[in-house]
């Protein structure tokens, strides 16, 4: 099978992972009707990525935690709780019926995260009131000094220096050994000495905890989401995950403040690192997709917005190394799902690459002119996105049928457009959802 993978360009791939996408082996839907709409969706997903005009226009809202605020259900709950976590779940697609599934992975077990004692983040419950979604405690978990053992052997890093410090529990991990010196037999042994040290073996058991408790939640995860597919139709949007290097290195290794220190402090570094990761990118958009059997892979784009960097360096530290991770991805037949966060008005001309083929990437905007990125992207790539979050809490039904067909004609009407939210919703208003919702089917079909 590798053997033959290998042998399929990159178009060819694509067709199979569509395929495999569009008909899931194993898959029983639960009514003829669930598995005809589910073909359907499917099939306009794969219509607008490849710049065709579909049946109608996807209508893909961003959930957030709008199905917990809906259903009288805490983010606490969604997160210790996996009936109240499919019972949210359920409620807002079945009567929402979303052309794209609110995967409940999204949200994360908090029992997993109190057991590993997660620094990165706090969340609800966990130095946040209930109904709080979560939100990531920047540090230097990685040090100014430490770019080079990163880019010498990133797992290397992560296993004993990374982890260890975002993982409080694991900390006793730091006092292994590098593995890669396990080779010859009389130099093998010594290796596994720290493992005989109580602290590092009572890290090891909160390892084997956490991996109990993770097994429970993706369980019971899998169990919704197969649910919402089979009785509903819903395919899940994303297939898998990635990040842009740059990204991988500031938002939760070096945190902003000091990775935009290190553009001037130390800029081969910098560049040295994000080049490194691009295969580590790649990859792991590869091994989550095939879990899914689903090309498109999510990759939030945080630190490139206008606000963040100068012109030069987003064309420096942040572009090359993304369009590296994006064309290997391509190259693998997936397709990269770009969620556009903030602003990048500035950044259009640079993002509209004409070295990534057409048809094969999708990007969704925060903050934006529509028009203007129609101007470059129609015939080249999908996009989407742009219905402020903010008017999907505050303003009223008639606001958003206003803005949702004002974009359709605007941009939508002539293929390779999908109808989505700025950001991911909270607590927005059901009838504005509705709205939303109801709107983008019946003006994205004339």
């Amino acid at each position: 099978m590798d053997k033959q993978w290998e042998a399929l360009t990159p178009a060819q791939r694509f067709q199979e992972r569509a395929r495999q996408w569009k008909f899931p082996e194993g898959v029983e839907f639960a009514t003829p009707e669930a598995a005809q709409a589910y073909e359907q969706r499917v099939q306009r997903f794969l219509d607008v990525v490849q710049l065709r005009k579909p049946d109608r226009i996807p209508v893909c809202p961003s959930a957030g935690y709008f199905p917990f605020h809906y259903a009288g259900v805490t983010a606490w709950e969604a997160m210790y709780d996996y009936e109240r976590l499919g019972f949210a779940l359920k409620k807002y697609h079945s009567d929402f019926l979303p052309d794209n599934r609110a995967g409940s992975m999204l949200y994360g077990p908090g029992k997993v995260f109190e057991i590993l004692d997660y620094q990165l983040y706090r969340w609800p419950g966990h130095g946040l009131p209930p109904e709080t979604h979560f939100q990531c405690v920047e540090n230097e978990y990685m040090h100014a000094d430490e770019y080079d053992q990163l880019t010498t052997d990133p797992t290397d890093f992560f296993i004993r220096t990374y982890l260890p410090r975002v993982f409080a529990s694991l900390g006793p991990l730091q006092q292994m050994e590098n593995l890669t010196d396990i080779q010859e037999l009389p130099y093998t042994a010594p290796v596994f000495v720290p493992f005989g040290l109580p602290q590092v073996q009572e890290a090891c058991k909160r390892l084997m905890e956490a991996g109990t408790a993770a097994l429970e939640w993706i369980q019971a995860c899998a169990k919704i989401d197969r649910w919402t597919t089979t009785t509903l139709g819903i395919p899940g949007f994303a297939g898998g995950y990635s990040k842009a290097p740059f990204d991988m290195v500031g938002d939760t290794m070096r945190g902003t403040r000091a990775v935009m220190l290190d553009l001037h402090r130390h800029p081969k570094k910098v560049l040295a690192a994000v080049e490194r990761l691009v295969p580590l990118a790649i990859q792991c958009g590869v091994r989550s997709s095939k879990k899914a059997r689903n090309p498109l892979i999510f990759m939030p784009l945080h630190k490139g917005a206008d606000a963040f960097l100068s012109d030069k360096d987003f064309k420096t530290f942040y572009w090359p190394s993304l369009k590296a991770t994006i064309l290997g991805m391509v190259k693998e037949g997936l397709v990269p799902y770009l969620f556009v966060e903030g602003s990048y008005r500035k950044r259009l001309d640079v993002i509209a690459d004409p070295d990534i083929p057409a048809g094969s990437t999708l990007w969704m905007f925060d903050q934006i002119d529509m028009k203007e990125v129609k101007k470059r992207f129609a015939g080249w790539a999908c996009f989407g996105g742009n219905v402020p979050t903010s008017t999907m809490k505050a303003g009223k039904p008639e606001d958003i049928k206003t803005l949702v067909k004002g974009l359709i004609d605007d941009v939508g009407r002539d293929g390779g457009y999908i109808l989505g939210n700025s950001a991911p919703m909270y607590d927005a208003d059901p009838a504005n959802v509705r709205a939303f919702v109801e709107t983008g089917k019946e003006y994205g079909a004339r």
